[in-house]
């Protein structure tokens, strides 16, 4: 927009122009009626204390000097305050209107779909360079969010094609005669359509938990009776794929207000990542410490293929695949470490991944707010 459009009919600089104006009126009505009534009047009281009162003739010139003194000095203030007010206002209306036209075509392409769009801090106040900057990040957040939703697409339109055309494949081939309606293709089928309903069951879980609409039932839970459950589930699994599990729980691990059921399908989640990805001979060892007064952590470790440092800041994402290491084959959904994170900071926690690099293990660390200790109740005496 031009500067002219700036403080164009119906804008704000243009009503911040009109203001202005009435203000400079009010005061030169007011500088006005002071230097022609009531700056004489006084002006002539003070002759007749004076004692000069007789000298009527003399006062008439006196009193017309200081009127015309007064009113020539008013005017030419008046002029000059006037014109810098204008010059003052002009610019600042301009810079103002600039900015918020900024702004408003900014927030329509927002609006539009275009999330690129930024505004320059307009450098005329703190205000309105805290809003440009609050602007700036709302649009990067969703230029992020839409970024992450196309990928999220695509990745769910991959995820879906490969059983889809499995099962399509398979009706086409019995329809044909190709292939017989036999255990195997009862048992392809049934896999694939198991593979559709992980993953749908797992976007739906991943989405209520990071859209805040999940409830959770808190209670007081031991954090070595969490790692116990989630090495009792995941032992058959381990077994079956020669990964040993150990469990290490700290005496002094205190225990966490979590809901037991959410919490479990998080270590549940993370046991059987670490079992996919640990080699026959390999071990999962589950820890538990109180990291600080107010904290406990949950520790998955494996000895199995790693991460490597460029994947760890990603690992939680959506669909996120650390190379060929944790490829479609494994028979996860690409969802589970979302769903972990989503769970986790649901219990106002957090949950991280390191790793030393590729086939040095991975650890996966859940930190807690630990229980408040329970208040014992006062008994009256009987």
């Amino acid at each position: 927009m031009s500067t002219r459009g700036a403080i164009g009919p119906g804008t704000l600089g243009r009503r911040l122009l009109v203001s202005i104006a009435l203000v400079l009126l009010a005061a030169a009505v007011t500088a006005w009626v002071v230097a022609t009534l009531v700056g004489p009047a006084l002006f002539h009281e003070h002759l007749v204390r004076a004692g000069i009162e007789d000298h009527e003739l003399a006062d008439l010139h006196v009193e017309e000097a200081f009127r015309s003194a007064s009113t020539l000095a008013l005017a030419l203030a008046l002029v000059v305050a006037g014109a810098t007010a204008l010059a003052v206002s002009v610019l600042l209306t301009r810079r103002v209107g600039r900015s918020v036209a900024q702004m408003s075509r900014a927030a329509a392409q927002v609006g539009a779909g275009r999330f690129d769009a930024r505004v320059p801090l307009p450098g005329i106040g703190t205000e309105f360079d805290t809003l440009a900057s609050a602007f700036n990040t709302m649009a990067a957040h969703l230029e992020d969010d839409a970024r992450l939703r196309d990928r999220l697409i695509a990745d769910v339109a991959h995820e879906l094609r490969t059983p889809a055309a499995t099962i399509a494949a398979y009706v086409e081939a019995v329809e044909d005669g190709v292939r017989v309606l036999d255990a195997e293709t009862v048992a392809v089928l049934r896999d694939q359509a198991e593979r559709l309903a992980r993953l749908a069951r797992d976007l739906a879980a991943v989405t209520r938990a990071e859209s805040g609409e999940l409830d959770l039932l808190l209670t007081d839970v031991p954090a070595a009776a969490l790692l116990d459950a989630a090495a009792l589930a995941g032992r058959e699994r381990a077994d079956s794929a020669g990964v040993r599990i150990e469990v290490q729980a700290a005496p002094d691990a205190g225990t966490v207000r979590v809901d037991r059921v959410r919490l479990a399908q998080v270590l549940d989640n993370l046991v059987v990542n670490a079992v996919r990805h640990t080699p026959a001979g390999g071990t999962v060892t589950l820890r538990t410490a109180r990291s600080t007064p107010d904290t406990v952590e949950l520790v998955v470790a494996d000895t199995g293929e790693g991460i490597p440092a460029a994947d760890l800041e990603h690992v939680f994402e959506r669909f996120y695949r650390v190379g060929s290491a944790r490829d479609r084959g494994r028979g996860g959904s690409g969802v589970g470490l979302a769903i972990c994170r989503a769970l986790v900071h649901a219990h106002h926690g957090s949950i991280r991944a390191a790793s030393d690099g590729t086939g040095r293990g991975a650890t996966f660390t859940v930190r807690l707010p630990a229980a408040l200790p329970s208040v014992p109740r006062a008994t009256t005496p009987g």
